[in-house]
C-alpha cells in the first residue's frame, strides 16, 4: 500500500532551512563537524519519528550535536517543528533513507547512533530490513568512533532478542541491558511518543547498548 503524504508537508519542511538538510547530503559526509561549527561528539538518531527524543537531548545535552534522520517528511516536520520552537543550535534533520547512511557520514565521524521502536519486520523473510540485521550492524560499526556506541529500545520481545543474537555475532559489547526499562531506575530514560503510549498501555520496554569493538573488522 503506498504511504498518504500530507499536501504540503514536503514543502513546510524544506522551508526551515536552518534545520534540514536534503539536497547533496552526500557532500556533507565527513563535514558535520564544520556544519556545527565545533568538535563536539556527534549523536544521531536513525528513525527520529516527531522528535521528542532527539529534541530532548539536545535541549538536555548544549555540548552534543545531534542528528535526527526519518524518511516521512511529515512526520519529520513534527520533530523540526520542536527543535525551531525551542530555538536548538546544536541539532539537524536529514529528510533520508537509513540504507544511505554511508554516503552521508565519514568512517569514525559518530560517536553514538540510536535506534528507537524500529519496523519489527516479522517474517522471517523480511529479516535483512530491521535495522539491527548485521547488514545494518556494519554500516554503524564504518561510521562510528572508536568505542562508538549504539543504543536501542524496542517493545516488540522478538525483535529485541533478534538484536541481542546479531550484536554477540558481530564486533560488539553488549552493556546496560533492561528487560523492562519503564521500572529500570539505574537508567536515566528519556521517552519516544511511541514509548510513552506503550508505557501507559502496561507494555515492557526493552533496552540495550552496544559498544564497538575495535580492530574487529578490516
Amino acid at each position: 500500500m503506498r504511504r498518504r503524504k500530507k499536501k504540503g508537508s514536503d514543502l513546510k519542511l524544506l522551508s526551515h532551512e536552518k534545520y534540514v538538510k536534503n539536497e547533496d547530503i552526500e557532500s556533507l559526509k565527513g563535514q558535520w563537524s564544520k556544519v556545527f561549527g565545533n568538535d563536539n561528539e556527534i549523536h544521531a538518531e536513525f528513525g527520529t519519528g516527531r522528535g521528542k527524543f532527539i529534541t530532548t537531548l539536545a535541549k538536555l545535552n548544549p555540548n552534543i550535536n545531534y542528528i535526527a534522520m526519518e524518511i516521512k517528511e511529515e512526520v519529520l516536520l513534527k520533530a523540526v517543528e520542536k527543535a525551531a520552537n525551542d530555538n536548538l543550535t546544536n541539532i539537524t534533520f536529514i529528510w533520508g533513507n537509513v540504507n544511505s547512511i554511508e554516503d552521508y557520514f565519514d568512517k569514525n565521524e559518530l560517536s553514538r547512533v540510536y535506534i528507537n521502536f524500529c519496523d519489527p519486520w516479522p517474517k522471517t523473510r523480511w529479516a535483512k530490513r530491521r535495522l539491527t540485521h548485521t547488514n545494518f550492524l556494519q554500516k554503524y560499526y564504518h561510521i562510528l568512533k572508536e568505542n562508538g556506541e549504539v543504543h536501542f529500545k524496542s517493545d516488540n520481545e522478538k525483535l529485541f532478542e533478534f538484536t541481542l543474537n546479531q550484536f554477540c555475532n558481530n564486533p560488539w559489547k553488549l552493556k546496560n541491558i533492561s528487560l523492562d526499562l519503564a521500572n529500570n531506575e539505574d537508567i536515566d530514560n528519556i521517552t519516544t511518543e511511541y514509548e510513552d503510549k506503550f508505557i501507559s498501555q502496561g507494555l515492557k520496554i526493552y533496552r540495550c547498548e552496544a559498544q564497538k569493538v575495535v580492530n574487529a573488522l578490516k
